[in-house]
């Protein structure tokens, strides 16, 4: 990937992440209004909204340590974000069906920045040695 490729991906990544917090805020408010749902709705919230903030503070980075820290809070977040919604769906506060775009959104982020991680790990690892 040359440098403006690299460029473009992250603006349009940092767009993505931010489109899915904004997805989780809608869906959140069409949420049943039941004490679990709002329980749960808000750690998801919580959680999808700092994927979207720390990857954007991960891309402000300064060093390459410092955006392995920030990417791995982006894979933490994210995963928590995944689970959350598999407990929405196993409680039967959300259909399957209702939740599946943003599950899999979430799951495609999880993936994009693992991998984003293992790569910054491995760029760390050669400097070292």
């Amino acid at each position: 990937m040359n440098a403006t490729s690299k460029l473009e991906f992250i603006e349009d990544f940092k767009k993505r992440t931010k489109r899915f917090v904004v997805n989780n805020v809608l869906f959140f408010k069409e949420l049943p209004k039941s004490d679990e749902a709002r329980i749960l709705g808000r750690q998801l919230l919580r959680s999808s909204s700092s994927v979207g903030a720390n990857y954007r503070a991960a891309c402000r980075g300064r060093s390459q340590a410092e955006f392995f820290s920030k990417i791995s809070i982006v894979v933490e977040e994210a995963d928590e974000t995944l689970f959350w919604m598999e407990v929405m769906i196993e409680s039967g506060i959300v259909s399957e069906a209702k939740m599946r775009p943003l599950l899999d959104e979430a799951k495609e982020i999880l993936a994009v920045v693992a991998k984003a991680r293992k790569s910054a790990s491995e760029n760390i690892k050669r400097r070292v040695h």
